[in-house]
């Protein structure tokens, strides 16, 4: 039904604009949703995110929060009113330096920076931070923004693009960058099929409930707009699906029993302009709440119910790692400790809510969403939706964050049915409390363990186990309980070993993937009880990590022999900076009584990929006929420049500049299988196949041009040539081949598979081809008398093997240390009552610290040009360091995260007590 409404006129952009929206209507939906410019993002419409910033009459506003009606007369600037023919000084320094990732956040920072630089052209740090103070960002850790910002009055004319054989190493802006910092990059939320039916989900209210419908269909005829309601009983194939087919066993719409709270029963789907504010709490559901189980203790009981009636208890499964004799190890040890620790859940709280649309193209269902892994959304999606293959075609929408949660498949079985079931396209956009209920978590964790060293401060034996919440259905848990046990020692040798660790189910949201897949959590005990040893034997902390460091030759506990270990360069980089600070620490804890400073260290290794499992990528190369070298990269960019680093192994592989590349980009129709964007993996697996594709290539021009092995290969696109040059040169004329069944006249096609050895009933084997490393020190002031805990420095040193970007790389350095950061004192999902990034907190950029990165490259003899992996990385030691650093400057030896003020406090007056 429509309704008429008053004229509102306003100046969107320098353009007088005429509006018949409600005047009740969010400006950010009229700009978006009306006037076609969707490069303002909605991320909370709520005020606490940002990304919706405007100028209006100059001044930044959120316009989530603005009702239309207040914009009479006004004059409202969005991302797209920035530029000209061109970017502007501001958004070209924001390209230059690196400072949008992902993307999503970045018209909100672009906007009010502009605000910032109209009246302040040459701004400092604090008057960035200030300006910028009400924008979120979950990607950059904010340091290369402030530097845009702050530079964007003295750009420089920009460097060439580096010459063939030289992309590796090179500060190459992002490839996909300009699209982000202009706000013409369409993410899930930004594309709507005309005609299109809106889809809510109705969710389960109660963490455990039974349920049944009433009279839908009586339900329908009363509401206007409302052309279809879904349930389970409407799905057509197997409404079962997970990450890892073997443990499918969560729904796409619950059956009869809703296991968590946010859990969705039912769709419905009708008219966007009556569906978007349809108040759907009469629809026809009766609940019959249980008692749920929310506790691994309580659920790990032999009393208790089974979570799922067809298996054996609660306990999805465990991962264990066994060698030497631990028990008998830790009896002859000099020094002994023990200790327990514990973390909640943590929400990944990227800037974008899930988000995607669903069309027919011919037979073929067609699905744009918001994802990490458009392969597995694939088989997952078509499992739910029974269709053949070649009946579905994913296509990711550019992904504003995911840090694993959009590994799982969320949306995108709900549209599908929707769109197979009416024929008609359809768009569904959770809001903000949907996401936060009903996608997953950072597993919670119960760990205890005990570690024993020799007099010298030598590692002897360590025992672990823990109980990982893995919540309602399995999702990445399998892998979690696998990967911790192999991870829990840190990057240390340890002769003697035994750990243990279970995902278990409960009725708690799902927990899935989130940067590092439950080692952050191991970290942080393991780093606590080397941090007992050095206090019991005297040893300086620094030092003891050293002494222990794994060095090629050593055997991990997997028994594996490690090769490219660069974990003792990372420790031994940091030695002048902890020299400096043990000295500053103590200065500036003479100078008061209740304000105590401290520096605390911890350290990583991750292996990159599935843990001993088959884990392959295969990137496909082409020159067509016009001579437009074309390279097939399905590895999704979620923000991490996958798109950027791959194409710079591959350009150098070939042997050409990298300008000269153009990307086809994930899309199950057009791209081979590149795997899911997780597990640290993109860069080593799709990287290495990238590699062999772009040497196969190159071997294949020279072979046809029979010129010799470093001849120099010209590709000019459009030029329907290819020049081969060493002595003379020889022109190959690919406009006269005739393409092949994929396009192209000359290709090339590889994959590769990381070399690994599965785990055998003790854990043994080669989990990883190719491990990263890392080491990073905190420095830290904790305010004794509040409880407060101010980060001011931080330095990591990672080793990559190779850097093929420095500047991603330090772009994923310190956007790890934020989220770390977060994890380490403010961030803590509490299950039915955190709906909205108000109450859960995330760094702003005021909470950022000064960040020093220091690469080591250390060769790995697997890895594209020696590279190894980083994302996951970069997050696992920070926590653990902050902890160190607060418990070496006031005593308190924390065990439970987050160190929020209280607990603070309370581990000082424990320590208090005990001295």
């Amino acid at each position: 039904m429509n309704i008429h409404h008053a004229q509102i006129r306003l100046t969107v952009n320098g353009e007088g604009r005429s509006l018949s929206s409600s005047p009740a209507t969010r400006l950010s939906d009229v700009l978006r949703e009306e006037l076609s410019l969707p490069g303002t993002k909605s991320g909370c419409d709520a005020g606490d995110c940002g990304a919706c910033t405007v100028l209006v009459d100059g001044e930044p506003v959120c316009s989530c929060l603005t009702p239309v009606a207040q914009m009479t007369g006004k004059s409202v600037r969005t991302i797209e009113g920035l530029q000209t023919e061109t970017l502007s000084a501001l958004q070209e320094s924001f390209l230059r330096h690196g400072a949008a990732q992902c993307g999503i956040c970045t018209p909100g920072m672009l906007i009010a920076a502009t605000a910032l630089l109209e009246d302040h052209p040459k701004p400092d740090r604090k008057e960035v931070e200030d300006a910028l103070g009400g924008v979120l960002c979950r990607c950059t850790g904010y340091s290369k923004i402030v530097e845009a910002v702050c530079g964007a009055h003295a750009l420089k004319e920009r460097a060439p693009a580096p010459s063939a054989g030289a992309a590796i190493g090179s500060r190459i802006e992002r490839l996909d960058g300009h699209d982000k910092v202009a706000g013409t990059e369409r993410y899930g939320a930004d594309d709507w099929p005309a005609g299109g039916l809106l889809v809510r989900a109705i969710r389960s209210p109660h963490n455990h409930a039974h349920f049944r419908f009433g009279d839908i269909e009586a339900w329908i005829a009363r509401k206007d707009g409302v052309e279809a309601v879904f349930t389970a009983s409407d799905i057509p194939g197997e409404n079962s699906y997970s990450v890892i087919p073997a443990f499918a066993d969560q729904p796409a719409l619950a059956e009869s029993c809703a296991r968590f709270a946010g859990e969705a029963v039912a769709i419905v789907a009708g008219d966007p302009e009556i569906i978007r504010d349809l108040d759907l709490s009469d629809f026809p559901v009766e609940w019959d709440a249980q008692t749920p189980l929310m506790e691994p203790a309580e659920a790990r009981d032999a009393a208790a119910a089974r979570i799922h009636a067809d298996r054996e208890g609660n306990i999805l499964i465990a991962g264990k790692v066994v060698t030497g004799d631990a028990d008998a190890a830790m009896a002859g040890a000099a020094y002994t400790a023990r200790a327990e620790f514990s973390t909640g859940y943590v929400e990944h709280a990227y800037i974008e809510p899930e988000a995607g649309s669903a069309w027919m193209d011919g037979n073929v269902l067609t699905i744009r969403a918001c994802t990490q892994a458009p392969h597995m959304d694939l088989q997952d999606t078509s499992r739910v939706l029974g269709l053949p293959n070649g009946a579905l075609r994913i296509i990711p929408a550019a992904a504003g964050g995911g840090f694993g949660s959009k590994l799982d498949v969320s949306l995108q079985p709900l549209i599908g049915l929707v769109t197979l079931k009416t024929g008609r396209p359809c768009r569904m956009v959770f809001t903000r409390q949907e996401s936060m209920a009903s996608t997953t978590k950072r597993h919670p964790s119960i760990m205890a363990a005990t570690i024993g060293a020799d007099a010298e401060g030598r590692i002897q034996a360590m025992r672990f186990d823990g109980d990982f919440n893995t919540g309602a259905y399995s999702s990445w848990g399998p892998t979690v309980a696998v990967r911790v046990p192999v991870h829990a020692t840190g990057p240390y040798r340890t002769p003697n070993y035994h750990a243990v660790a279970r995902a278990v189910h409960t009725h708690g949201p799902v927990s899935g993937a989130f940067r590092g897949f439950g080692v952050p959590q191991a970290a942080l005990i393991q780093e606590l009880l080397y941090e007992d040893i050095a206090e019991a034997g005297g040893f300086d902390r620094l030092e003891l990590r050293r002494l222990n460091a794994l060095r090629d030759g050593d055997h991990s506990v997997c028994g594996q022999e490690m090769n490219g270990a660069g974990i003792a360069e990372c420790l031994d980089a940091l030695v002048p900076h902890w020299k400096q600070a043990l000295e500053e620490c103590e200065s500036s804890n003479a100078a008061s009584e209740t304000m105590k400073r401290g520096v605390g260290v911890a350290s990583c290794w991750y292996g990159c990929g599935n843990t001993g499992l088959s884990n392959p990528s295969t990137v496909r190369l082409g020159v067509t006929s016009e001579g437009r070298l074309k390279l097939h990269q399905g590895a999704t960019d979620i923000g991490q420049g996958s798109n950027t680093v791959i194409t710079q192994i591959c350009a150098d592989a070939l042997g050409v500049p990298i300008d000269r590349f153009e990307l086809v980009g994930p899309d199950t129709a057009l791209t081979p299988d590149c795997g899911k964007t997780s597990a640290s993996r993109q860069t080593y697996v799709t990287g290495k196949a990238a590699e062999k594709a772009g040497a196969a290539l190159r071997e294949q021009i020279l072979r046809f041009s029979n010129r010799a092995a470093d001849a120099r290969i010209e590709i000019d696109p459009g030029s329907g040539v290819i020049r081969v040059v060493d002595d003379e040169t020889t022109l190959i004329a690919v406009s006269d081949m005739e393409p092949n069944e994929l396009g192209y006249c000359l290709s090339a096609e590889e994959t590769y598979d990381p070399p690994t050895v599965g785990l055998d009933e003790n854990g043994q084997g080669i989990p990883y081809a190719v491990y990263g490393y890392g080491a990073q020190m905190a420095v830290v002031d904790v305010d004794t008398a509040l409880g407060r805990v101010y980060v001011r420095r931080v330095v990591a040193a990672h080793d990559l093997g190779r850097v093929i970007n420095p500047m991603l790389a330090e772009g994923q350095i310190e956007g790890g240390i934020a989220q770390g950061l977060g994890m380490a004192l403010m961030e803590e999902y509490l299950p039915g009552r955190t709906a909205n990034l108000h109450d859960y907190l995330i760094p702003t950029i005021g909470d950022i610290p000064d960040i020093e990165t220091i690469f080591i490259e250390k060769p790995d003899p697997e890895g594209p040009s020696g590279a190894k992996g980083l994302g996951e990385h970069a997050l696992i030691p920070t926590a653990p360091a902050i902890l160190n650093a607060i418990r070496h400057a006031c005593g308190a030896r924390l065990t439970r995260l987050p160190a929020l003020p209280h607990r603070v406090l309370a581990a000082i007056r424990a320590k208090e007590t005990t001295s």
